[in-house]
């Protein structure tokens, strides 16, 4: 047993010298790599396989950061690009069609008597009595009213006998200087005396003409107190009952006793666009229909017209006088009035929808070069759903639809469908 011991306690010793020893024949070398130290974890106790995997985790994470940041960046480029083409308007265009102006047309119109006035008196006083109401009809001189006017009758009193008293006067002095005349003769007077007869017998005349002329003034006036109708027609208003106190003269409000239209005759004035003006011709045949007589026409003349285009509306005033004989049409109603003008040349028409209103007058978008254009336009005729443009575009134009009020000139947009628009490619 000690024996045994004692070789196994020298046993290492002797390992450990012969391994401390560099063994015969080795290369220098491996010698020194069999004396480098291992790995530290080693030392600690730690495998090579923890490290490896602690190696891996990091560049794992290291690899997500990595691809978050990159998504990030790309998601960012992502947003602007599609903001910036959130940021253009998407729009639908449209070519202008060509069409031909159309041969007749109807435009609305209002009827008028031919003539209409309103009755006035011409002396002041009480209404005694009237003799016409609403839709009477009356003929020239027919007594409409009949006014009482007392202090008329009074004035012309005083003024017959204001007549007569110069009249008188007249007498004596026509009648003294006829007598200084012919003493005159015998120098039984001076020509100073007789020429003051004379004179006297002349402004006794004039007395007379002015005393003369007030009567008949008087007289006119007091015949005012019948209103007669100045022409056939109707009575459309009344605006005086029994004991309506009636002021004239040029110090006063005239007041309206009745209004009367002659409808044997109607007038109907039109506004022709100005497209159609060089095709109204004064003579030429118009017709009238009404939506109180469907299928019943009514033919007319055109009497004359303004021969001037009104700047507000560009439109011509157009008066077309149309035969009346039964007073089927009213004064005040609203017609169509038909007109045949020859063929136009052919236009552009547009939707209605592609229209746009501003400050500056009517316009419309185009787009050209991927940039929207507003540029003025003219009607020459609205269909209603569709305008024909007088002015303004061209059929190879692309017109936007619909366009957004707060379209802006210049504004860059994106067509729907580029197959419809030759500028986008």
């Amino acid at each position: 047993m000690p024996g045994t011991m004692n070789e196994e306690m020298t046993t290492p010793s002797t390992e450990y010298a012969a391994a401390a020893q560099p063994a015969a024949g080795r290369p220098a070398a491996m010698q020194a790599a069999a004396v480098q130290p291992g790995p530290p974890g080693s030392r600690r106790g730690l495998p090579t396989a923890v490290w490896v995997a602690f190696i891996v985790i990091v560049i794992v994470l290291l690899a997500v950061i990595a691809y978050g940041v990159l998504s990030r960046a790309a998601a960012e480029r992502a947003l602007t690009k599609e903001t910036k083409a959130a940021a253009i308007p998407t729009v639908e265009v449209t070519r202008p069609s060509p069409s031909k102006l159309s041969d007749a047309i109807a435009l609305p119109g209002n009827t008028q008597g031919y003539t209409d006035t309103p009755i006035y008196a011409r002396t002041s006083g009480y209404l005694k009595r009237w003799y016409f109401d609403i839709g009477s009809r009356v003929k020239k001189g027919q007594l409409m009213a009949q006014i009482e006017t007392p202090e008329l009758d009074q004035q012309l009193q005083v003024a017959q006998a204001d007549l007569k008293s110069t009249q008188a006067n007249l007498n004596l002095a026509n009648t003294t200087s006829s007598r200084y005349q012919n003493l005159l003769k015998s120098n039984s007077v001076s020509k100073q005396e007789t020429d003051q007869a004379m004179s006297d017998a002349t402004a006794k005349q004039a007395a007379v003409d002015a005393s003369e002329a007030n009567v008949r003034r008087l007289q006119q006036l007091q015949s005012f107190e019948n209103v007669y109708a100045p022409f056939d027609g109707i009575v459309t208003a009344r605006r005086i009952d029994i004991g309506s106190l009636i002021a004239a003269g040029a110090n006063t409000t005239p007041q309206e006793l009745f209004h009367l239209a002659a409808i044997s005759q109607i007038r109907v004035y039109v506004a022709v666009p100005e497209a159609y003006s060089g095709a109204i011709r004064d003579g030429g045949q118009a017709s009238l229909t009404l939506d109180e007589y469907p299928g019943k026409t009514f033919e007319g003349r055109i009497a004359r017209n303004s021969n001037m285009i009104d700047q507000a509306t560009r439109t011509l005033n157009v008066e077309v006088d149309v035969a009346n004989p039964k007073g089927l049409l009213l004064p005040g109603a609203y017609v169509f009035v038909h007109f045949k003008v020859p063929d136009h040349a052919e236009t552009l028409s547009l939707p209605s929808n592609t229209l746009l209103f501003r400050s500056q007058g009517l316009q419309v978008g185009v787009v050209r070069d991927g940039r929207a254009v507003l540029v003025p336009v003219t009607i020459a005729h609205d269909n209603g759903a569709t305008v024909e443009i007088g002015t303004g575009v061209t059929a190879t134009d692309n017109v936007i639809l619909d366009p957004s009020d707060s379209l802006a000139n210049g504004q860059q947009v994106h067509v729907t469908d580029p197959r419809n628009a030759a500028g986008e490619q």
